[in-house]
């Protein structure tokens, strides 16, 4: 039977549930348990599909096609467990359904209420599609005390006085502030938060600390005292350099052996932490750099390419380099400023996004990167704006374009309104953009002899995408008669997966998100191909 693990947040969002949640299900799952991670959002958006990276940050998409929270992409970068659809809800998704239920009747004429029909749903959620799995942490959005917060907060509470004794476990992660101008460490706001916790019922059975500068034991004995937890379930994490360093943290203070205990268990394996170590070293002491140019709209709100910038540091592991992102407003570039902006870089990419603002200053370093030889990864709309580059400058189609962009332009690039998966005819929509993109993971296939058949190794990829306009494959030939070669295709062979530029050290584009895919202790080829090519450039 399952043991749950119940991960809530006090005084402050952003101090690393998700992290924390992460860590711990690597630590457990390394010692020889199956883990399963999952996350309950408080906001009524059905999912994050429509939410602006400004408002949300990045959107994390798994290979089944759901449109999640980027702590999704935290879970599968340190366990290599891919997530499913079943791994994150919302409360707008549990209304959703809740409310299509009552329209068809299903309630038999009972009045609909917060309790118990969305606390329920919510337990259904928590208990569903697991099979043999020895634990599932699930990781509560917001923090204690917001409005929103309150019915997951009753429906974990409800889901451990039903499960049997031991079976659940309430892990809290508060701020404790170090006052400079004082010189002392704070715990009072962890006794409120923790306080308000009790509140609704809830008491927490270990409390992280996340802290600037380590606990003194005194201070560990008040929140131990205060808060009603041994003080061995009171666990520091330290602000760390790099996030990787996570797993050896919680390692050290025994965020594991203290879990293991609560639930009567013993470890089956013995955790290598060498991996990770060897990360760590490489991250903070590796002395050579490489500058990569990111070209985007959101480059300014670093949670908005989170699995990118990840995904170039993993790249960077595995050359043993130290990557150093240039982050580019791409509506700040034009022509006369594009070499000042890019003479340092040793490489460009231009990441994914949606919209027209930008799109000149993306195009205009593009052309840039392809005249002077510098090594440039286009992912997805990237890869767009690199086909109408070469469309408008060497194919000489002055009014090349995207649909999406401007109805009136030829149209390189244009909307999809159906497409193959699994030999199942798939639909989309203009009038409702939530969930009606191609998403998730989709085959293609290398081609023979190609630059990124011999990245991959293989003829055959599967890569997870979220996008609604493709590369307009009827004008191929013209392409690559000219040198821009559509090197990875769907199996149909109607939509173009991947471009690459003859004659260039490094040109790819790729209408797909390989950053999903990349772990730390195993990085995704495309970008450890690209850092190595910038390496070689600088």
């Amino acid at each position: 039977m399952a043991r749950y693990i119940f991960v809530t947040g006090g005084v402050v969002s952003s101090l690393g549930k998700g992290l924390s949640s992460a860590s711990l299900a690597y630590l457990l799952k390394s010692q020889g348990y199956k883990v399963r991670l999952r996350k309950m959002d408080p906001y009524l958006n059905i999912d994050p599909g429509t939410m602006s990276p400004f408002q949300h940050g990045e959107v994390f998409v798994t290979d089944d096609g759901a449109e999640t929270d980027l702590d999704l992409g935290h879970y599968e970068r340190f366990t290599n467990v891919s997530a499913k659809k079943t791994d994150n809800i919302t409360t707008g998704k549990i209304y959703n359904d809740i409310l299509k239920k009552e329209r068809k009747g299903d309630y038999l004429g009972k009045t609909v209420q917060v309790i118990p029909h969305v606390t329920d749903r919510i337990k259904e959620f928590i208990k569903s599609d697991i099979t043999n799995e020895d634990f599932v942490i699930c990781e509560i959005g917001g923090t204690v005390g917001d409005i929103e917060s309150l019915p997951f907060l009753e429906a974990i509470r409800q889901f451990s006085n039903d499960n049997k004794t031991n079976k659940s476990l309430f892990i809290h992660l508060t701020l404790v502030p170090y006052l400079k101008s004082s010189d002392e460490i704070k715990t009072k706001p962890t006794q409120h938060s923790v306080k308000e916790l009790r509140s609704i019922g809830i008491q927490p059975d270990i409390i992280i600390c996340r802290c600037e500068r380590s606990i003194p034991v005194s201070q560990k004995k008040k929140i131990s005292l205060f808060c009603n937890v041994s003080i061995q379930h009171v666990i520091e994490t330290v602000d760390v350099k790099t996030i990787y360093e996570a797993p050896l943290s919680f390692f050290n203070q025994k965020l594991d052996k203290q879990v293991l205990k609560f639930f009567d268990l013993k470890p089956k394996k013995i955790v290598d932490l060498k991996p990770w170590k060897k990360i760590t070293n490489i991250l903070l002491k590796n002395k050579q750099k490489v500058n990569i140019a990111v070209v985007g709209k959101y480059v300014d709100l670093k949670d908005a390419y989170k699995s990118l910038d990840e995904a170039l540091t993993h790249g960077g592991i595995e050359n043993n380099v130290d990557v150093n992102l240039v982050r580019i407003e791409s509506d700040k570039l034009n022509k006369i400023n594009i070499k000042k902006e890019l003479k340092n870089s040793s490489g460009l990419l231009i990441p994914g996004g949606f919209g027209q603002r930008g799109t000149l200053g993306k195009i205009n370093s593009i052309n840039y990167a392809r005249i002077h030889k510098i090594p440039f990864f286009g992912i997805c709309f990237g890869m767009q704006m690199a086909v109408i580059e070469f469309a408008k400058n060497v194919l000489k189609i002055k009014n090349a374009g995207s649909t999406e962009l401007d109805k009136k332009c030829f149209p390189i690039i244009g909307l999809i309104n159906e497409w193959n998966k699994n030999g199942r005819l798939m639909k989309g929509t203009e009038s409702d953009l939530g969930g009606t993109m191609r998403l998730g993971s989709y085959n293609a296939k290398l081609r023979h002899n190609s630059l990124v058949r011999k990245i991959y190794k293989t003829s055959n990829i599967d890569e997870r995408h979220r996008h609604r306009y493709e590369v307009n494959v009827n004008l191929r030939k013209r392409f690559e008669n000219k040198g821009l070669i559509f090197s990875g295709m769907s199996p149909d062979n109607k939509l173009p997966e991947i471009v690459e530029l003859k004659d260039h050290p490094w040109f790819v584009g790729v209408q797909f998100h390989p950053e999903f895919k990349s772990r730390p202790l195993t990085p995704h080829p495309l970008f450890s191909s690209f850092i190595k090519a910038a390496k070689l450039r600088k």
